[in-house]
């Protein structure tokens, strides 16, 4: 078949760096075959992160919260609000001291004058100046609100007071709502109540929307009379979450603050904001804010190990940088799948921890998602589960790897199939199926695409116009692998290269010859039938014994419904230690029990009557000394093979071409 490819003009949205689903699913293969578990693979892969095919560092959830965490500290660094207040004190003093520098000179310059009624007026006017003065309290909420009424003699002192208040006044704003304070201190009265109609508004549509009321004004309409005040808000809701995070921040930050200076501040702040309908409003707004959005992080508390003091405005961005890297931590710390991490602001996370952040977290979300949509896995009652799409996927890459590594022992290549020649042709012909001998009926296959495509040249072939001559008779082999599932196994690291061996047989045989049959067992105190869709979640058992009997009488069983030669492949890391008895129970004992191996041969020798060749794959048959299959091998005539967890699978797959061969070749 021709590949089809479709072209369009790149529009910067089309990532050309996607994750390989088959990577993916591969990155997930040891840990699926360990421990059973799909959603467990899946976490793991969150945890340590991966590389992609095109040598991208994906990291992982343990390396993102690392960043994460050095990041916050180097926030809470910055700086420390409550140095603050001691600031506002030391100008106010400056301005203090310089009031009483001018009126020294006022006095001075009056006495210099020789005008004794100048000279006395303005002596009495410097003394309540200087009485106001000393009577000002330490309190700076205070001593700033007694200043606002006094009168300055000093135009110098009287402007950098103003200069500071104004300063103030903007600060305040800024730690409630970023960027309103030109309106919010603004000395127009009309921009002033316009900030005040705006707060109300937007106060109604989310008492409305709590009591489930239509919005009167709409979003819409609000945006239209008000929008220069709210910039960057598309909904509602959007605007709600800009506010909540600021005004969480700001209490955040307030909490951050050792008592007393939280005290002086916030009766400073309230000092300033003078218009006492707006204060109502901004305090209705933080009640109303905190009921529709109670997880924005009100209640918070940071803190801050600068030394250069802060202020309010300053302080309250940084709580807000703070708190959304926490917000981040958070959800990666108790994210259970990869679109748990959707919930965090990549945007936010880029711009405070780095791009490659962002960038790795963008790329985990979209984990299950991109297996999901390549048809690998799918979501069943809370559960993550592989496809028979995935199930085949997951085999053909495990057969796939056992083939490179035989490629790269040199042990020969393994593709090679074989026509099943010195068969006598029949006059029938029927389609072809993948895995048959590509004896091509030309007449028939010619006249398949004629009769599809209509009449006309070239005469385009497509595979399902292909036909094979029949032959007398078809080559079928049929085996059962039985794979020891007792507690050693996993103790000996031998679980999961069985397991791989199993599914990699399953691939092999599934899509070179699909007329053959492949049964798996599994046994431990008892033997089991596995389907091989099952294989992949295949655990091992939590019980003592390894049941060769059963094993070799379920798998005797199995056959005895197929045709062809037959085999099965033992898979085992010890000798018998478990058999039924005649009342069906199990017998276990170590060391073996001389019945134990009595039946278990009496079941080899049945299999040998039954003509089944009973090939041993013997794991670490050095530690364990296991010289019972050799015995097996005496009495069944079939081989012992000992071999390594990594060599396992190459040697079964070997094995079981070199028989399939043999067989066809004899045929």
């Amino acid at each position: 078949m021709t590949a089809r490819y479709a072209y369009s003009a790149w529009d910067g949205s089309q990532d050309g760096s996607g994750i390989d689903p088959d990577a993916l699913l591969g990155e997930l293969t040891d840990e699926l075959l360990a421990g059973g578990d799909l959603d467990a693979a899946l976490r793991r892969l969150l945890r340590s992160g991966m590389q992609t095919r095109d040598g991208e560092r994906i990291m992982g959830m343990r390396e993102m919260l690392e960043r994460l965490r050095r990041r916050r500290a180097e926030l809470l660094s910055q700086g420390d609000p409550d140095g603050r207040l001691a600031r506002i004190a030391e100008a106010l003093d400056d301005i203090v001291r310089e009031e009483r520098a001018a009126i020294d000179d006022l006095e001075d310059e009056a006495r210099a004058s020789g005008d004794e009624r100048r000279a006395s007026v303005t002596s009495e006017v410097a003394a309540e100046r200087r009485i106001a003065l000393d009577l000002l309290p330490g309190d700076v909420s205070q001593r700033v609100r007694e200043l606002q009424r006094y009168e300055f003699v000093s135009s110098e002192a009287r402007e950098r007071f103003n200069e500071l208040l104004d300063e103030l006044r903007q600060e305040v704003a800024d730690t409630y709502f970023r960027g309103m304070s030109e309106a919010m201190r603004s000395p127009d009265p009309e921009q002033l109540a316009r900030v005040r109609d705006a707060f109300d508004r937007l106060n109604r549509m989310i008492e409305q929307r709590a009591r489930g009321e239509e919005l009167d004004p709409t979003f819409e309409a609000f945006m239209d009379e008000f929008g220069d005040l709210f910039p960057g808000a598309g909904t509602l809701d959007e605007l709600l979450q800009q506010l909540a995070a600021r005004m969480a921040a700001a209490d955040a930050m307030w909490r951050s603050l050792s008592r007393e200076q939280r005290d002086e501040l916030q009766a400073l702040a309230q000092s300033l904001l003078e218009d006492m309908d707006l204060r109502w409003q901004v305090e209705r707004l933080a009640h109303n804010l905190r009921q529709a959005m109670p997880d924005a992080g009100w209640g918070d508390r940071h803190r801050f190990t600068g030394d250069a003091p802060l202020g309010l405005g300053e302080a309250t961005d940084l709580a807000q940088r703070v708190a959304s890297v926490e917000r981040a931590e958070e959800v990666l710390r108790s994210a259970s799948s990869p679109a748990s991490l959707g919930e965090i602001d990549l945007e936010e996370v880029g711009r405070l921890v780095g791009e490659d952040v962002a960038r790795s977290m963008e790329r985990l979300a979209r984990l299950a998602r991109e297996l999901e949509e390549a048809g690998y896995i799918e979501h069943r009652g809370g559960h993550t589960e592989l496809t028979p799409k995935g199930v085949r996927r997951l085999g053909q890459r495990v057969l796939a790897d056992l083939f490179a590594q035989l490629r790269k022992d040199r042990v020969g290549d393994h593709r090679a199939t074989w026509s099943g020649a010195g068969h006598d042709r029949e006059e029938t012909s029927r389609p072809y199926e993948h895995g048959d001998p590509f004896t091509l009926d030309l007449t028939r296959t010619v006249h398949n695409a004629v009769r599809r495509s209509g009449a006309g040249v070239p005469v385009r072939l497509e595979a399902a116009d292909f036909e094979i001559v029949e032959t007398e008779a078809l080559s079928r082999s049929a085996t059962v692998v039985a794979v020891d599932l007792s507690m050693s196994m996993p103790m000996r690291d031998n679980f999961v290269p069985a397991k791989k061996m199993a599914m990699a047989l399953h691939a092999l045989i599934s899509t070179r010859f699909p007329r053959d049959y492949l049964g798996i067992v599994g046994f431990s105190a008892v033997a089991r039938e596995i389907l091989p869709e099952e294989l992949p979640t295949a655990m091992w058992d939590y019980v003592y014994g390894t049941n060769l009997q059963h094993a070799l009488l379920l798998a005797r069983t199995m056959l005895a419904r197929q045709h062809g030669t037959k085999q099965i492949i033992v898979v085992t890391d010890g000798e018998p230690t478990a058999h039924i008895d005649r009342d069906g129970e199990v017998q276990f004992n170590y060391p073996p029990l001389p019945e134990t191996l009595r039946r278990t041969i009496a079941e080899v020798v049945r299999c040998t009557r039954a003509r089944i060749t009973i090939n041993v794959f013997a794991l670490d048959i050095e530690r364990t000394q296991f010289p019972f299959v050799e015995q097996i091998a005496r009495v069944n005539g079939g081989r012992t093979f000992s071999t390594t967890p990594e060599k396992l699978g190459s040697y079964v797959l070997v094995d079981f071409l070199r028989h399939r061969r043999a067989f066809r070749h004899a045929g």
